[in-house]
């Protein structure tokens, strides 16, 4: 099994220690801390925005991943630049001018990516690739934690880990739904290198989360 990056969900912590959470999966092994920033229009859900990102990131030295499921986009830009985002991701159903919005945020400092919903075409992604960072397959619909993976996003990952590959660019392909020790594994082997899990990572509280972490790699903990 290929090396992955671990990137936990800190939706799915204990909100009312973040700082606490994250300083505790940063120990525990994990690569990057990802963020899910949700709007209740473009997804039906509300989560937090720059202020909160702001106030969390001195609690650890590890790339903030954020995912922006909101819209319009452009205008929060360089709000979440200042606030300590390193990778800032984005669908493309967001605005209107998606390779526009890729380049504001490079030029704000951050590493661009880019989010498909299940129901988001692959394609999508050929004009901008060479433009992008990342690319995050959503493996469930978003919005909400705790749903089951959804396997036809497999053959996705397939065909986008044929797209990276042919660019010669290291570009980091994430997935993002439904993830654990069980489905990771189907994921890794379709070629993604990094994995985005919340409720497998924090479950059963900060003694556990080095095992959950190693579990997803496929690893065990003496």
């Amino acid at each position: 099994m290929r090396d992955v990056l671990i990137s936990p969900s800190i939706l799915s912590a204990d909100f009312a220690k973040l700082g606490e959470e994250i300083r505790a999966i940063d120990k525990a092994g994990a690569d990057m801390i990802h963020v899910d920033v949700m709007d209740g229009h473009f997804v039906p859900n509300l989560t937090f925005g720059p202020p909160v990102i702001e106030k969390l990131r001195h609690h650890s030295d590890k790339p903030f991943d954020v995912h922006l499921m909101i819209a319009p986009v452009d205008p929060f830009i360089d709000a979440f630049a200042a606030a300590g985002a390193d990778i800032l991701t984005v669908h493309p159903e967001a605005g209107p001018h998606l390779h526009r919005t890729l380049q504001a945020i490079r030029a704000a400092g951050m590493k661009p990516g880019v989010a498909l919903n299940p129901g988001t075409h692959e394609d999508v992604i050929d004009p901008v690739i060479d433009d992008i960072d990342m690319i995050l397959v959503m493996s469930v619909n978003p919005g909400f934690g705790g749903q089951s993976f959804i396997d036809s996003q497999l053959r996705k990952i397939e065909a986008l880990r044929k797209k990276i590959d042919a660019t010669g660019r290291k570009i980091i392909l994430e997935v993002d739904g439904g993830l654990n020790p069980e489905t990771a594994p189907k994921a890794i082997d379709a070629g993604v290198t990094a994995i985005v899990a919340g409720s497998a990572v924090f479950r059963g509280g900060p003694d556990r989360y080095a095992e959950n972490i190693a579990a997803l790699r496929g690893e065990m903990v003496s």
